[in-house]
């Protein structure tokens, strides 16, 4: 029988990347969380100047130590190969030349924007000359949790440090080698700006137990962002106690009215379904008016080719025939992000919507359609974060928005909506400034 445990330093141990704590197993997280929080206090007095600093330090060292992030990297694509990994789970792991480029250009975006901080959202002066501000402030510690996605390690942090926030973050064992790596380099970035290297936190201890505790540590994460699949969301919705904004599922829609231009509509439907099926703004299922389907399906069926795999209802399979699947009630509502569309015929524009509310998650809807009545009218009544006229589902994206990066899809409504990028990350405080005044 061993002997009892010897105790451990308060603040974990160093990993074998440089500089970059982690929490020992037989801690819990508190040590680290409060780490961030202290973090987060210098980091939300520190200038615009600097934070920008770290950014652009950080931008750098993703560049000058490529080869090590896509050492790390290959090490997590061999272990998820080794585990039959999926197509879906390979993409986004993936890290390459290019998308290193990417996130060290995301960086420097998100660096180059406005400062979020300090902004007067309104203002005024009372009668009795007492003066009231309402400004804008960061939320404190963000946690993100998230899933083999190793570009997230760098954008979520990006956008943390812009908007004065520490980053508390905890990805998948999937992608750890990577992360440690890219958190690393963000820390570096932080000390090179003299802020502190807290400002950006990684959680190694990937084990199941420490998901439960990231979800419960009340009063130390100030707002949590879950970016994982449903049975993440659906840990966070039972058992979470922090404050949370959800990144949700995204089951997007095409609907093809019957004014469509079928030529711009077969390019927008290509376009969100195979350009990077396996990202949550992805089209999953195309819905055809009834006067457009004889033309369009066969159309974008040929248009697709054999490497998407369609599910149709009833009529969808009279008119593909052999070259569709017959849907089940599953495929209506299903996020497959993979290279598989569902497909269904309705009669109008309210079959549409209807079927829109029962089967959508909220996420991106997109009509095309030449009709200015319709579309006005798609985009008042579909209740998603974002609703598009003839424009791709892909769109939804904190970077094509102009955001810079984005730290999430949120498909609540409180307190953030659609891609979060800076202002989903501050919340506001007055000031309110007297001359003596006393309440009568």
């Amino acid at each position: 029988m061993s002997g009892p445990r010897q105790p451990r330093p308060p603040w974990g141990t160093r990993s074998g990347v440089s500089n970059l704590w982690i929490v020992d197993p037989l801690n819990d997280l508190s040590p680290l969380a409060e780490r961030a929080r202290l973090a987060s206090r210098t980091l939300a007095q520190a200038s615009s100047r600097q934070r920008n600093a770290a950014l652009l330090s950080a931008a750098e060292g993703l560049l000058d130590r490529a080869d090590e992030v896509l050492s790390a990297n290959a090490t997590d694509l061999e272990r998820a190969e080794a585990a039959a990994g999926s197509a879906t789970v390979l993409d986004r792991l993936r890290l390459n030349e290019s998308r290193i480029e990417g996130m060290a250009g995301g960086l420097r975006k998100v660096a180059g924007l406005a400062d979020p901080l300090g902004r007067v959202v309104s203002g005024w002066r009372r009668a009795d000359g007492l003066e009231i501000r309402q400004v804008t402030v960061p939320l404190g510690v963000v946690g993100i949790i998230y899933e083999n996605r190793p570009n997230v390690t760098s954008d979520a942090a990006s956008l943390c440090v812009k908007s004065g926030n520490a980053a508390l973050l905890r990805g998948s064992s999937g992608a750890i080698s990577s992360n440690l790596v890219v958190a690393d380099i963000l820390r570096a970035g932080c000390r090179a700006a003299d802020l502190p290297e807290d400002s950006v936190v990684l959680v190694e201890d990937v084990s199941r137990e420490t998901v439960a505790q990231f979800l419960r540590l009340r009063g130390l994460i100030d707002c949590l962002i879950p970016r994982g699949g449903e049975s993440l969301i659906r840990a966070v919705e039972e058992t979470a106690t922090v404050p949370y904004i959800i990144d949700g599922a995204g089951n997007c829609h095409v609907y093809v009215d019957a004014t469509a231009d079928l030529a711009m509509a077969e390019v927008i439907v290509v376009n969100g379904k195979t350009q990077r099926p396996s990202v949550c703004n992805a089209t999953e299922s195309l819905l055809v008016h009834a006067a457009a389907a004889e033309r369009f399906l066969p159309a974008i069926a040929d248009a697709l080719g054999e490497r998407v795999e369609l599910r149709g209802d009833e009529e969808a399979c009279r008119l593909l025939g052999p070259r569709v699947k017959a849907a089940t009630e599953e495929d209506w509502g299903e996020e497959y992000l993979d290279l598989t569309l569902s497909v269904k015929v309705v009669a109008s524009v309210d079959e549409a919507i209807e079927h829109i509310g029962r089967y959508g998650t909220g996420h991106t809807e997109a009509i095309v359609t030449s009709d200015i009545s319709a579309a006005e009218r798609f985009q008042r009544e579909v209740d998603a974060a974002v609703v598009n006229v003839n424009a791709s589902t892909r769109f939804t994206d904190g970077e094509e928005f102009g955001f810079g990066a984005e730290i999430g899809i949120s498909t609540q409504k409180l307190h953030a909506r659609g891609p979060m990028g800076l202002a989903a990350l501050t919340t506001t405080k007055y000031l309110v400034n007297g001359s003596g005044q006393i309440r009568g």
